[in-house]
């Protein structure tokens, strides 16, 4: 197994931070810290709780202290919705800071076409200016070193985009995903909620936006007024 990429900037407690958005990778003080709303599922062990990171996911919170976060277990199928206190973490990695790791480093290849994609993409996405980065299973991966990738996995990739993209933006994005050696799942993430690409430039019209409040149809998903269930 290749070390873990070494995020020194991100190794203190975060429990301050105020930029933690979903996907953001998260280790815990200790697995009492995860809370979940049931008794846990006999793959989430206190080890792998204490060794890997939760995922942030989306929901709305009344208590500022405590975040979504989700458990992914050994099996595709093991996921654990649950929550986390600010003050448990312990260590905060961002998608946007593993599209700045040396790629070809961190891995091993073995011909993973999902690492090949993410690799041949990295100067393009970089390019077109706005911060992006792995999540899924590659993002895991380069995060903690883990085997988690396997030949068929995908490449999921998030944007952030806080205002609309500009034709530009979208002719080149749709360009990008249209040459890769594996099936690419953009997510764009507007800070109101996130869409997929694909979806987007394919319906030209109304979108499903994931947002804090569950699911909801748009036609302009930077406007949650525009949004319905």
């Amino acid at each position: 197994m290749s070390p873990r990429p070494d995020h020194s900037s991100s190794t203190k407690p975060q429990h301050c931070r105020t930029d933690i958005r979903p996907h953001d990778l998260l280790w815990l003080a200790e697995p009492a810290a995860l809370i979940a709303s049931g008794p846990l599922p006999e793959w989430a062990t206190a080890d792998l709780i204490a060794n890997t990171p939760v995922v942030v996911r989306r929901q709305k919170l009344h208590d500022p202290d405590l975040l979504p976060a989700g458990l992914r277990g050994q099996e595709r199928h093991q996921r654990l919705a649950a929550f986390v206190h600010r003050s448990a973490i312990t260590r905060h990695v961002s998608p946007e800071a593993l599209s700045q790791l040396d790629i070809a480093t961190v891995l091993p290849f073995n011909d993973n076409a999902a690492l090949t994609a993410l690799l041949v993409l990295q100067p393009a996405l970089e390019a077109i200016g706005l911060p992006w980065g792995p999540t899924g299973s590659v993002g895991f991966a380069l995060a903690t070193g883990l085997p988690v990738l396997r030949a068929h996995s995908d490449l999921d990739l998030v944007i952030r985009a806080t205002s609309p993209l500009d034709a530009e933006q979208t002719s080149r994005l749709a360009s990008l995903l249209n040459d890769t050696a594996c099936r690419i799942d953009l997510q764009i993430d507007t800070g109101i909620g996130g869409f997929s690409f694909a979806e987007w430039i394919a319906s030209r019209g109304r979108v499903l936006l994931k947002t804090d409040i569950g699911p909801q149809l748009t036609s302009d998903p930077w406007c949650m007024e525009a949004a319905t269930p």
